[in-house]
């Protein structure tokens, strides 16, 4: 008979192996100290995951959907800010996995639905279409994942947690509305690339310049620069 798949066993062993990379890095994420942490055996661990790499990916996805399904019913952009800062600070070990090497494959063309659906708020906010926003959502995110491993690495305890919590999302909150009300945008550096797209999953793609020719993440190569 084929085997059985047992959610909540594979559910400890991600837990698992989220607080051993927390603990250790990815040195201390061995197939056997996963087992031993998950209360199970190193062949059941096999069964079902290929290797360090694949655990990693299943728990990205994992955290993702649990993301998600947070933020889902979200009515507004700050709302759903709120909901993703209580969401890392409450899974803290899983949330540090998520962004590990984000911008590179496989993560890069894996679904991002928070991502996606936080863009969409900002859309409804702005008008337009969700790829327009794309830096200013980059923006965004940075501001709210630099709170949060601030929050989770820096030992931080009411009063101040609730201070930099709140501060984060008034800055949200002050950033959207300033770029809702100004009709002639200013920005540094260059324009946003048409070809840089990120949250779409197969269609996403990081460039980067690498001896004066053009690369994406997908490993295609691109026409050199004149």
């Amino acid at each position: 008979m084929p085997r059985q798949a047992d959610p909540q066993l594979e559910k400890r062993i991600l837990e698992a192996a989220s607080r051993l990379r927390a603990r250790g890095g990815e040195k201390a994420l061995t197939m056997r100290a996963v087992a031993k942490a998950a209360g199970t055996t190193t062949p059941t661990v096999y069964e079902r995951y290929r290797d360090r790499d694949d655990i990693l990916r299943a728990l990205r996805i994992q955290t993702r959907i649990e993301l998600f399904a947070t933020l889902r019913d979200s009515r507004s952009l700050v709302k759903a800010c709120e909901g993703y800062l209580e969401f890392a600070l409450d899974h803290r070990h899983a949330y540090e996995v998520l962004y590990d090497n984000f911008a590179e494959p496989p993560s890069l063309h894996e679904p991002w639905p928070s991502f996606n659906l936080l863009r969409q708020h900002l859309t409804q906010r702005l008008g337009g279409n969700p790829r327009q926003h794309t830096r200013l959502m980059l923006s965004l995110w940075s501001l709210m994942h630099g709170t949060a491993m601030l929050l989770i690495r820096g030992g931080v305890v009411d009063p101040l947690r609730t201070q930099m919590f709140h501060a984060c999302l008034d800055a949200v909150e002050v950033i959207v509305e300033e770029t809702a009300r100004s009709k002639s945008r200013s920005r540094s550096g260059p324009k946003w690339p048409a070809n840089l797209i990120l949250g779409e999953a197969e269609e996403s793609k990081v460039i980067h310049v690498e001896h004066g020719e053009e690369k994406s993440r997908t490993g295609a190569r691109r026409k050199k620069h004149k």
